[in-house]
């Protein structure tokens, strides 16, 4: 077993959040290694405020750690992913859709999926048995039962109780279950007991226990009845070297405690002492868990009572109060400081990297290359042939999706001429590590490069990588800087960005505002769920569009990508050679992704967007607004973008046919200029 390679942390359950936050809050602690988060979402619920979020007390932002922040300051590389399994022999975890990833260490808290056997939505994991719940009714007169009396079911219940006030509700027991003082608990809030197997064919959440994924017995790891992976005292799972599992997922053989965010929580410190440790080659400490721990139950009226192993107190409003304190306290934690808000912002990433339009032009007139620019230059003696190059600093500190957003973001030059991509070559230069985490950052980039091709019918033909000479950022994953050449050709004569029309529509096929959305995410200012949605849009792939244009070519005159320059620097470009031509903006229908207009109007911006607002000039001559501009409108013309929309100018029917049957939207109009 080799212990040279990343440290790997599968899955963001509580142990591993609250691991984050002790290296975010003391960085010389973290292992000196790429240290890697992988998790199927950017977001993980605290377990103790679930039952709050279910009787609609909170509200989901409120128990959310935001996992990409966290990682970005602690600095760990975070990957949306989801895990299948893996080898021990081979250190190796294996992901749905990409590469597996190799490990020098590896901390498994993944969590528990609740069991199943009796009809209905099981509880965990926990995305789908909200989105169930948020498709009920309270005013459905048909009952609503959760089948199990443990503590998950009870409270469950009673939280669906205050959810729903009159919908009739049941709770499915065995019989002797439940001891009286809650079966009066159950009585008060109008919650029938149902003590019999008659399978039932109603709506129902299944809170029957929990057991580990499956995957982890499959992987051939030791697991305990539940499928929980047996560890021993030093959170190492027992006869697999370099695996370390906590949380839900483990149990200690020789300490079995239950399945409860209770035990996470406290299993975070001796995990992270220990793989602070394993990673240095010191020795491990022992971990003797308590034998029992304090849960705070609440109820259906602002109260809870507690238990201690048999032992129950309540319901009581103080100890309600008490838990709200526990929660809130627990969750504030993992909150910006207000030091990191109030810092200099840093330079932006991605397409905001670019050199801004100014030096640029001033540069390639000193050396006669000005003029009309284009996304992409025909080859000479092939006017069908095109290519282009782009690329930039790692956008995200995971590998493979910076290679697949990367990727998309320089194939769009070509869509934008109206050609399809057939081929690439790469420039990769990585960051001065170890060689074995030289070799995984570059499987993972060529791979997140290769999906983009692979969906196109096109190919990787060539590259070429190099080592970097500069500091290494942490994590050492954003230290990785792609330059992609891709090469198409286009049916007909290439759209040219000069061929704008009076009487054009102009459309855009895609929101804006990914330049924001990352400053804000720099300073923790950002909402996980704004910048994950941002991201589902900017990992697909934009090719298909050509296909719904194709029928109606003959009516596309003009058409850009618009990137690191923002809408307005981008529709300059257009019309800086028809000085015949003005534009008229609807300011109302330009799309923003979600999220970006408030960080406008919280004065997030992104570095580049201060040279951008030279484009401002525009509107000042050739480009008009429809409508007196907001601060926050005007801020989003100039915002650099990633993996930003097409802008096309075409015939009013080709607008009309693609408006109704696409994701276009018509944002303006060309018109002859006047005097």
């Amino acid at each position: 077993m080799n212990s040279a390679g990343p440290l790997l942390l599968a899955g963001g359950g509580h142990s591993h959040a609250l691991l984050l936050k002790r290296w975010a809050m003391q960085p010389r602690l973290r292992p000196d290694r790429l240290v890697v988060l992988i998790n199927r979402c950017c977001t993980a619920l605290y377990s103790g405020m679930v039952p709050g979020l279910i009787a609609g007390v909170y509200q989901r932002d409120e128990l959310a750690i935001d996992l990409r922040q966290l990682c970005d300051r602690a600095g760990v590389a975070f990957m949306a992913a989801e895990i299948q399994g893996l080898e021990p022999g081979q250190q190796l975890l294996h992901l749905h859709g990409r590469p597996s990833l190799h490990y020098g260490w590896l901390s498994l808290n993944v969590g528990a999926i609740s069991r199943t056997g009796a009809a209905g939505i099981p509880i965990k994991p926990l995305e789908p048995a909200l989105a169930f719940l948020d498709q009920q009714s309270g005013s459905d007169p048909q009952p609503f039962r959760v089948i199990g009396a443990g503590a998950a079911g009870v409270e469950v219940v009673l939280a669906l109780r205050r959810r729903w006030p009159q919908r009739p509700l049941q709770l499915q027991v065995r019989p002797g279950q439940l001891p009286d003082a809650l079966q009066r608990i159950l009585q008060d809030a109008r919650i029938a007991v149902i003590q019999n197997d008659v399978p039932w064919e109603g709506p129902s959440l299944l809170c029957t226990g929990s057991r580990g994924p499956a995957w982890l017995a499959n992987s051939g790891l030791p697991v305990n009845e539940q499928g929980r992976v047996q560890t021993d005292q030093y959170l190492q799972v027992k006869s697999t070297p370099r695996v370390f599992a906590s949380g839900d997922c483990g149990v200690i053989s020789d300490a079995p405690r239950a399945a409860s965010g209770v035990w996470a929580v406290r299993a975070a410190r001796p995990l992270a002492i220990n793989l602070e440790a394993a990673c240095q080659d010191k020795p491990l400490r022992p971990w003797q868990p308590q034998r029992q721990a304090l849960q705070l139950i609440g109820t259906h009226q602002n109260a809870a009572w507690a238990r201690w192993g048999h032992w129950r107190l309540g319901s009581s409003p103080l100890l309600w109060r008490l838990k709200q304190r526990i929660d809130h306290a627990f969750m504030a934690g993992f909150q910006q400081p207000a030091a990191m808000d109030a810092a200099a912002p840093m330079a932006c990433r991605g397409c905001a990297a670019k050199l801004p339009a100014q030096p640029l032009a001033a540069a390639l007139e000193r050396v006669e290359l000005g003029g009309q620019p284009e996304d992409a230059a025909r080859l000479p003696g092939h006017q069908n042939l095109l290519q282009s190059m782009d690329g930039f600093p790692a956008l995200v500190s995971d590998p493979w999706l910076n290679g697949r957003l990367t990727a998309l973001h320089a194939c769009s030059d070509l869509w934008a001429c109206g050609a399809a991509v057939s081929s690439a070559m790469t420039t990769i230069t990585l960051p001065l590590v170890s060689a074995k985490e030289q070799k995984e950052l570059l499987v993972q980039t060529l791979a997140g490069i290769r999906s983009v091709l692979d969906e196109q019918g096109a190919e990787l033909i060539g590259g070429h990588t190099m080592e970097s000479r500069s500091a290494t950022p942490v994590p050492a994953s954003l230290g990785v800087q792609i330059t992609l050449t891709v090469n198409g050709d286009s049916p007909q004569s290439p759209w040219l960005k000069s061929g704008l029309q009076p009487g054009d529509a102009l459309l855009i096929s895609r929101p804006l505002g990914t330049g924001v959305l990352f400053a804000g995410a720099m300073s923790g200012a950002t909402k996980a769920v704004d910048l994950d949605a941002a991201l589902q849009t900017m990992t697909c792939s934009q090719h298909t569009l050509l296909e719904q244009i194709e029928p109606m070519r003959d009516g596309i005159h003009a058409c850009t990508d618009i990137t690191g320059f923002g809408l307005l620097g981008h529709l300059g470009e257009m019309l800086q050679n028809n000085p015949g031509l003005n534009v008229l903006l609807d300011g109302s229908a330009i799309p923003a992704y979600r999220g970006a207009v408030e960080l406008f109007e919280r004065s997030v911006s992104s570095s580049l967007a201060p040279s951008n607002r030279n484009a401002w000039r525009w509107l000042e001559g050739a480009v008009e607004l429809q409508q007196p501009p907001s601060a926050a409108l005007l801020e989003l013309l100039v915002d650099p973008q990633t993996c930003g929309p097409l802008l096309l100018a075409c015939s009013n029917e080709a607008a009309t046919e693609l408006t109704q049957n696409g994701p276009w939207l018509q944002i303006g109009s060309a018109k002859a200029a006047h005097g």
